[in-house]
């Protein structure tokens, strides 16, 4: 397998639109490029997949243990002419002071080199030490070269050539200029996804002509054919039968985040997807269950408002014992009203409760959740779960007796106690969940859904 890891000094050194450029330019080269992204995030994986043209996947510690994680990466890489991994934060940067779920660690891990992206500005000579320091840091890492980034000029970038040159032996990939018209926007969760940016293929275009004329893809392919051999023969994957079932999910402009192992798990499970637009859509499509993932429904909240004839038929549904599941975008969706920027729009209603966006996050990082046994799809009680939660609303007003199907761990949560509220069939949560590594949410999700479909055809249900 040929791969390659893109990190960077630290955050917010523009790695996410190299990463993007380096996906297109090698997808116009007609190469097949599987994209990944470390950690738990569902908008730069919304970029990377649309420059690169398949499903990017995420590589994350916490969710994922060290075998699964390789097992996951060659699955999906093997596919692929090349691999790459755009990495979260610095090189070195994790949650423990030993790094363990750094991303250097992850180039370890898979035997992938790395490739640094750094913003140059300010920087000349400093650049030199500041490498000498990341190359003797970890020796285990193969930092293979870098990509100048954000460079002032021709001047510039022969400063900075000439310092790497004398005082070190890495390699200069390229040297990227300033380019303002390639800047995604950003707002309170990070940037823009590109479902709704509407200029977002001429930006992925334009990022992937720049990448092209600034960096040597060339030398880019020989340092991915750096990577090691996988060690692990691959587990047999089973094939999917035919569907039974139909679950209808929310994918348009409001509700976006979605891992596409989810989804796919939905398949191998017998359950066919099947989009709708809750800012169009009228009525539910003829489904089994309903998922209503993360997103960003505070920006679309008029639309969604506007829409009475979809809540009217979703709260009906879930009053008539659709079973359904919501996460955090979901969740506020669902409840009473959503109050964003002074402005109250109503919602869905099915939650007794209302959604009210902050300034600051409310939850956010990883998440452990213990099952309290409530849960209509749960697993064994106590069992420990993994997840993640970003989200700066919080839903008010809900009643004291309200059930919950997890007792938070770590994290926050509905109340900071709880999360996963219960209605009926539906499960509400703030926390994302993911179905790898032993995580199964859809498959008990999706046996929920089975057996309340035969109830219901049985009769035992009205």
């Amino acid at each position: 397998m040929n791969g390659v890891l893109i990190s960077a000094l630290h955050k917010s050194s523009g790695k996410t639109t190299i990463s993007i450029g380096i996906a297109a330019a090698l997808r116009a080269r007609g190469l097949a490029l599987q994209s990944f992204k470390k950690g738990p995030d569902y908008i730069d994986p919304m970029w990377l997949t649309l420059a690169a043209g398949r499903p990017c996947r995420n590589l994350d510690f916490h969710t994922m243990a060290p075998d699964v994680t390789q097992d996951y990466y060659r699955a999906h890489g093997e596919a692929a002419d090349m691999s790459l991994i755009e990495g979260n934060k610095g090189l070195f940067d994790g949650v423990d002071l030993a790094g363990t779920d750094s991303n250097a660690a992850l180039a370890k891990l898979l035997g992938v080199p790395v490739v640094l992206v750094i913003d140059t500005r300010g920087m000349t000579r400093g650049i030199a030490p500041v490498i000498q320091g990341y190359q003797g840091f970890d020796k285990d890492v193969r930092i293979a070269g870098v990509i100048l980034n954000q460079v002032g000029g021709p001047r510039h970038e022969s400063k900075l050539r000439a310092a790497l040159e004398h005082y070190t032996d890495m390699d200069v990939i390229g040297a990227v200029g300033r380019h303002p018209e390639l800047a995604i926007r950003e707002r309170h969760l990070g940037l823009v996804p590109a479902n709704e940016q509407g200029e977002a293929a001429d930006l992925v275009r334009r990022a992937g002509e720049v990448v092209e004329a600034s960096v040597d893809m060339g030398l880019m392919g020989v340092i991915a054919c750096m990577a090691a051999e996988p060690k692990r023969a691959l587990p047999e994957t089973a094939s999917s039968p035919a569907p039974d079932l139909k679950i209808a999910v929310a994918m348009d402009a409001a509700f976006g985040f979605y891992y596409p192992d989810d989804l796919e798990a939905m398949a191998r499970l017998g359950a066919e997807v099947v989009p709708f637009d809750a800012l169009r859509d009228e009525k539910l499509p003829d489904c089994d269950g309903l998922f209503i993932g993360g997103g960003f429904p505070e920006t679309q909240a008029a639309s969604l408002e506007a829409n009475v004839s979809l809540r009217a038929d979703i709260k009906a549904s879930l009053a008539d014992g659709l079973p359904a599941y919501a996460e955090c975008g979901g969740l506020m969706y669902l409840s009473r009203s959503l109050t964003w920027q002074g402005a109250r729009h109503e919602m869905v209603g099915a939650i007794p409760g209302d959604s009210a966006m902050h300034g600051t996050p409310v939850g956010r990082g990883y998440v452990r959740l213990v099952e309290t046994g409530l849960s209509p799809w749960k697993s064994a009680a106590d069992a420990v779960l993994p997840a993640h939660e970003f989200h700066y609303a919080s839903l008010e007003n809900l009643p004291a007796n309200s059930d919950f199907a997890y007792a938070i761990k770590r994290g926050h949560g509905i109340d900071g106690r709880h999360d996963g509220l219960i209605l009926g069939n539906l499960v509400a949560t703030f926390s994302h969940h993911r179905s790898v590594g032993g995580g199964d949410w859809t498959a008990r999700f999706i046996d929920f859904v089975r057996r309340r479909k035969q109830d219901r055809k049985a009769g035992n249900l009205h």
